[in-house]
């Protein structure tokens, strides 16, 4: 009877092991680890604006005498803004694919309009606070004005952050290429800046259009 040795016996454990079909689970990539992490950072972003949209829905007629949304909000001006932030998310898109794809110049050219659109969502968003403000309707005059000012104000300081992101990310790409270190941020700043998207909505609807209402 023939005896194989414990050497021998691991190298065929070994072919074994890496044998075609076998299901072996090993760590996940980088890219997929940083996607999932960011994504627990975005869930948390939106507890925080979930807090601050039950705020605003619970002094929505705390107006202490003051002017209520129905007097204040222009929609024609709202409606602009989320055209602008929409649209960003589709060049946002485009500059995810042309990432993916490696191509330089399209990149840059969608991130670019990106930056331009987001740039005119907070002109808009600016004007329409200066616009209150100088009507006598600033932050403090009302329980339901510091709401509003304190969810639409903090959903524009993220945009405003994610535009310097945008820009970093165009200098970084610039310089070093589509690298995968590089290539992972990009893709948290795609998922950020679709977030933003996604909480203006819930801003334009439950903000302005129920605000207007009441």
């Amino acid at each position: 009877m023939s005896t194989v040795s414990f050497t021998e016996a691991s190298v065929l454990g070994g072919l074994e092991a890496h044998a075609p079909g076998r299901d072996w689970s090993g760590p996940a990539p980088k890219r997929i680890v940083t996607g999932y992490g960011f994504w627990i950072f975005i869930l948390s972003d939106i507890i925080m604006f979930s807090a601050f949209f039950a705020s605003y829905v619970v002094l929505l007629g705390h107006t202490a005498g003051g002017p209520s949304g129905r007097d204040l909000f222009d929609l024609r001006s709202v409606a602009m803004e989320t055209a602008f932030l929409l649209a960003s998310s589709f060049t946002c898109g485009l500059a995810s694919i042309a990432a993916d794809a490696r191509n330089t110049t399209w990149f840059h050219i969608a991130m670019a309009v990106t930056f331009v659109f987001g740039l005119g969502f907070l002109s808009l968003e600016a004007r329409e606070f200066t616009s209150l403000v100088a009507r006598g309707a600033g932050p403090t005059r009302s329980a339901f004005l510091s709401a509003f000012f304190t969810l639409v104000g903090c959903h524009g300081l993220h945009v405003s952050a994610g535009s310097l992101w945008l820009l970093t990310m165009m200098a970084q790409v610039f310089a070093k290429g589509f690298r995968a270190d590089i290539l992972r941020r990009i893709l948290c700043f795609t998922l950020f800046w679709h977030a933003l998207d996604i909480i203006w909505i819930a801003v334009f609807t439950i903000v302005y259009l129920l605000g207007s209402a009441v």
